[in-house]
């Protein structure tokens, strides 16, 4: 029988309890044996999606790119790229998704184009100082022959933000900006012709029926004028940039402006389209961005980050809630994602903060990892806000570490003289079934996956989890059978409850609790309140170390 979920019909929107599946479409499923993932293979694995229990899914740039960052390098974004399908599969594909109740969220790359987009390579054909060239950020050198960067900022990827062209004459000649890789010059917002070439493109996608856009680099599109150095060491991977005040490059007032002008374009459209800003800032700096005139949601960075330590969760909890109550929004939470180093294996670790810039990260205990991805996977849905799960953490997948040097495809490893790994560990194609590779990510015969798979992953696959008491994939189908079906999951409330040093207790709401042992030594649970899910076995009435439970009671019935 089809659930009920407690928000349907309902006057909250629903992107404020939503829970978002991330899509690494790459890697999710191969329909046409390329070894590529597709819309073909997305749309095969919908139901799966369905029966899962989300509410939307959220799908990494399709557009057109020479790929040399994963697909954020676009030279069409009104297209999908031939690798993924077609523009007519991907609108058959919407409205399939929205026919089982599931959403739609695109990713939005406004930052940068691709080197190969026409807008740029019509600015390396045009003189300096010309329109073309108006709309990227192309600057004269300093020194006296104009060889030297024109400032200090440096690039994600590691090395200078800055890379020189050579003038149609065959001259040396200006430098373009990049905040990424050389092949991503970032574009010029205070052009008025960015502006309104994003404007049409928000609204071709909805047109379309995409139900909302996550929004990439949400808070580095404008740059100060004036680009003065930032007078960080050379060698620095600029992490701390976005927590200064006056940042010339994160979190420029002009950015507001902008997304008020999208908010009205989402508003002008039917059925709660929504926005989310992959914003790397403090949590106040976050919030501005929020409200009912700006974005509508915002990636939580600091939960993502947190050690698996309980003053820093609980912590990171607190703060999220505050600020964002302040403007009306809700709190937004997540684990892992494309961009960093799965949970299983970070949590596994001595040291379980997210970094995937280091270049030793020690060894990592898989059980343990395991244990405390479980008891963190009922925390997170527990929480008030929006969940984002990223594909595979649902099989309880880890970070594929040993991938051979030859088979890395991540800008960073280049970049970094081969010595950080990047992010493919966390991209590697998912296990559908099967006992080898490729694990029915496609069908037998096609071309070997992108990534090679570990043959490990025979016993992670979704066939093999699916139906199995106790396996990562039913525990959060479980999980999301609950959430939206049990009263209390809905309120935006969270009540911390007493409890020992070491465990987080709270209330959802007078008959829905959760708490979390983070302590070395078992907590005995109130006897009063019935167990409705945990994340491992409890015996005695005691939750042991590392596990997570939610509780119901008070009389009330659990349906």
């Amino acid at each position: 029988m089809p659930r009920t979920r407690i928000h349907e019909n309902s006057a909250v929107p629903w992107w404020r309890t939503a829970v978002i599946y991330q899509v690494y479409i790459r890697s999710f499923a191969d329909g046409n044996g390329d070894g590529v993932g597709d819309i073909a293979g997305l749309r095969a694995r919908l139901p799966y999606l369905k029966e899962l229990g989300v509410d939307a899914v959220w799908i990494t740039p399709w557009y057109p790119s020479p790929m040399a960052d994963g697909g954020y390098d676009v030279t069409d974004f009104r297209a999908i790229d031939p690798v993924f399908g077609t523009l007519a599969e991907g609108e058959e594909m919407i409205a399939e998704a929205h026919a089982l109740g599931v959403r739609v969220v695109l990713d939005l790359v406004p930052n940068h184009t691709s080197d190969q987009h026409p807008w740029f390579v019509e600015a390396l054909g045009a003189a300096p100082g010309s329109p073309e060239r108006e709309r990227y950020h192309f600057r004269d050198g300093r020194g006296p022959d104009g060889a030297q960067p024109p400032n200090d900022w440096r690039s994600r990827f590691g090395g200078s933000a800055w890379t020189r062209v050579t003038e149609p004459d065959g001259t040396p000649g200006q430098w373009y900006l990049h905040l990424f890789s050389p092949e991503q010059p970032d574009l010029n917002w205070a052009h008025r012709d960015v502006r309104s070439e994003f404007e049409s493109i928000l609204r071709f996608w909805f047109d379309r029926g995409v139900d909302g856009f996550r929004i990439d680099v949400a808070s580095g599109l404008v740059k100060d004028p004036a680009l003065p150095d930032i007078g960080i060491p050379e060698d620095a991977v600029f992490e701390e940039g976005p927590w200064k005040d006056g940042h010339p490059h994160w979190n420029q007032e002009g950015l507001h402006e902008i997304y008020q002008s999208w908010r009205k374009i989402a508003e002008s459209y039917a059925g709660d389209r929504v926005f989310c800003a992959e914003a790397n800032s403090r949590d106040d700096q976050t919030a501005r961005y929020l409200g009912s005139d700006e974005l509508h949601t915002a990636f939580n960075f600091a939960f993502l980050k947190s050690p698996w330590e309980f003053k820093s969760i609980r912590e990171v909890i607190d703060r999220s809630v505050s600020s964002l109550a302040e403007v009306g929004a809700p709190a937004t939470w997540v684990l892992s994602n494309h961009d960093v180093t799965r949970h299983v294996t970070r949590y596994g670790r001595r040291d379980t903060t997210q970094d995937l810039y280091r270049t030793d990260h020690g060894h990592s205990d898989r059980d343990l990892g395991t244990r405390r991805a479980r008891a963190a996977a009922l925390l997170m849905l527990a929480l008030p806000g929006s969940s984002y799960l990223y594909q595979g953490e649902e099989l309880g997948l880890w970070e594929v570490e040993d991938l051979p040097d030859e088979a890395l495809r991540d800008p960073l490893w280049g970049r970094s003289g081969h010595t950080v790994r990047g992010r493919d560990g966390s991209r590697v194609p998912l296990p559908w079934s099967g006992s080898e590779s490729p694990f029915g990510f496609a069908r037998r015969g096609s071309e070997p996956p992108w990534l090679p798979q570990p043959a490990e992953w025979e016993k992670f696959s979704a066939q093999f989890q699916s139906g199995t008491p106790g396996s990562m994939l039913e525990l959060y189908r479980a999980a999301l059978r609950l959430r939206s079906e049990q009263p209390g999951f809905d309120s935006g409330t969270l009540r911390w409850l007493d409890a020992p040093e070491g465990v987080l207790s709270f209330e959802r709401s007078p008959v829905l609790r959760c708490a979390v042992n983070f302590s070395e030594e078992p907590f005995p649970l109130p006897r009063t309140w019935g167990v409705l899910l945990s994340s491992d076995r409890i015996t005695g009435g005691l939750l042991p170390t590392d596990t997570t439970v939610w509780l119901w009671g008070g009389g009330a019935s659990r349906a």
